[in-house]
């Protein structure tokens, strides 16, 4: 099992297993910790990016359990089987929601500025994380880019649990994952560095490849 250096050089693998294509595609990268991978990705294949913002929903009194997420473009997923389990009611998965999408919307303009989002429509979608555990973001970023009508989406991650990928193997257009170990044991543990990716950073990082487009 590779282990990667960071999230930097997660990405730079990634793109060396995706090659190149003459396909008009955008590389989205699934905020916070998807934005330094899908920089690299980017960057090596000539491809514009842009951060595609997810909002994990906790339960309400219970922050640290994830019910599900939601993603730009209106994107959701969510786990039925917490659901079920705390027997909560449809009321009050949509206020998590409205709580979580001011959150989105905040992010989105922090993030970008006055800039507009990479257009989607009819494009070959790369959707980037750093990983999938359960898999709940990336599920709810693919719905967001299904509703924005992309021409076809593949979702490219350096590691995930065996099962998720399986799923996303189904559910997307094309999935490109480097590892897939057993037992999986969490996202961390696959990176020697997998310190925290700031908002600065997402800040910088889209600010330097909007640079390097335009000088291309």
């Amino acid at each position: 099992m590779t282990l990667f250096n960071d999230r930097r050089d997660a990405g730079r693998q990634l793109a060396a297993m995706l090659g190149l294509d003459g396909n008009d595609s955008v590389v989205l990268g699934l905020s916070r910790g998807g934005v330094p991978v899908a920089f690299e990705v980017a960057r090596m294949l000539g491809k514009p990016l842009d951060v595609f913002v997810v909002r994990k929903l906790g339960v309400p009194g219970q922050p640290e359990v994830a019910m599900g997420a939601i993603a730009s473009g209106g994107g959701r997923a969510i786990n039925s089987d917490i659901v079920a389990q705390l027997d909560m009611t449809d009321e009050t998965i949509e206020e998590a929601i409205a709580e979580e999408r001011d959150e989105l919307a905040r992010r989105q303009r922090m993030y970008r500025g006055w800039d507009t989002p990479a257009a989607v429509y009819g494009r070959h979608v790369i959707l980037v994380d750093d990983g999938l555990a359960t898999g709940a973001s990336m599920r709810a970023a693919l719905d967001g880019v299904r509703a924005l009508d992309a021409g076809s989406v593949t979702i490219a991650v350096p590691v995930a649990a065996r099962d998720t990928c399986a799923w996303f193997t189904q559910a997307a257009d094309q999935l490109v994952c480097l590892e897939t170990p057993e037992p999986f044991g969490g996202l961390g543990r696959w990176y020697r560095d997998f310190g925290q990716t700031s908002d600065d950073e997402v800040c910088r990082l889209l600010g330097q490849a909007r640079a390097i487009r335009r000088s291309a």
